[in-house]
């Protein structure tokens, strides 16, 4: 008689290319190592990296076959014996390096936080990247308070419209980028000005800025320090395409850094407060099974979504 091994579904890719590439396979359940605990994933965010790496832009894996998804909500099922903080049953959301696409993913235990009880899998899930990006840019690196000077580029996106959340959150006075028809969305997250990118060139609409995130990358970079006072801070978080090199920046007096968000379940348990109080919300604009993985990122790529775009696991 033979035992079946418990087996997991993933969206695997075999090769580079389009969303088609994106298939729904079986594999053998992960076990987790020293420090991991084994998540019964419930929901999967979708990001704009996952779109880059699915493609061969950004390789960040290797060569495939892999499986995408670095955000990620459900219930732990396992846990390595040498984990304490958290046991079978817990319900966490987190950042990971890879995998989420799936069932059933192992990743170290410091990586989670305790999901916010008001939010379901599906807003806990579109929230680890664009929280910890924000949190990252904003509170650890530019430290915004009260009558800080703040844009952000790309405003509507998954990070952008919880930067101005954020922002705000701290009593800085947002200056946000976006097409028209997102503007009634940014100002009921608390954006101060708008600037619709499509009809206006931002350089003439926008001075004295204390500091700018750049979500967009390209020659964004440098017509953005046009808006920057002496001494303000341009932070990118496309570190692939800066558009810019530091020593211009200082050059011109100004201060430039980019910034990558690091997976941590303490920054996490800080930023679920937030969301818990709803002092930032996660819009999520669609959210759809595992199995049209290819769907979502087709939605990804054309641009439009407001907020966060999201997986969700079958039963």
């Amino acid at each position: 008689m033979t035992t079946e091994h418990p087996r997991t579904l993933a969206v695997t890719q075999h090769r580079f290319g389009a969303p088609e590439v994106l298939h729904l396979e079986e594999h053998p359940r992960p076990t987790p190592a020293p420090g991991e605990i084994l998540l019964r994933v419930r929901a999967a965010g979708v990001n704009t990296v996952d779109l880059l790496v699915r493609s061969g832009t950004a390789p960040l894996y290797g060569n495939p076959p892999f499986t995408l998804g670095r955000d990620v909500s459900g219930t732990v099922e396992a846990v390595a014996e040498d984990v304490t903080r958290l046991r079978p049953g817990d319900e966490v959301f987190g950042k990971i390096d890879a995998g989420g696409y799936a069932t059933h993913v192992t990743a170290p235990a410091t990586h989670f936080a305790p999901k916010p009880a008001p939010l379901d899998h599906i807003h806990a899930a579109a929230a680890p990247t664009a929280t910890l990006t924000a949190w990252q840019a904003l509170i650890d690196i530019a430290q915004v308070g009260p009558g800080t000077r703040v844009l952000i580029h790309a405003a509507a996106g998954g990070v952008g419209h919880v930067a101005v959340q954020l922002a705000k959150a701290e009593g800085a006075h947002v200056v946000a980028t976006a097409r028209a028809d997102r503007h009634d969305f940014l100002r009921d997250l608390g954006a101060d000005e708008l600037v619709d990118y499509t009809t206006t060139d931002f350089t003439d609409a926008v001075h004295d800025m204390d500091v700018a995130l750049d979500l967009i990358g390209g020659d964004y970079g440098p017509r953005t320090l046009n808006t920057l006072r002496p001494g303000g801070l341009l932070i990118s978080a496309i570190p692939g395409d800066l558009g810019l090199a530091p020593e211009d920046v200082e050059a011109r007096g100004m201060r430039f850094t980019v910034v990558q968000a690091e997976p941590s379940g303490e920054r996490l348990a800080k930023i679920a407060a937030l969301l818990a109080s709803n002092r930032i919300r996660i819009h999520v604009e669609a959210a759809l099974p595992l199995a049209e993985a290819a769907k979502a990122h087709e939605l990804g790529e054309a641009g439009h979504a407001k907020g966060k775009l999201v997986l969700v696991l079958p039963d």
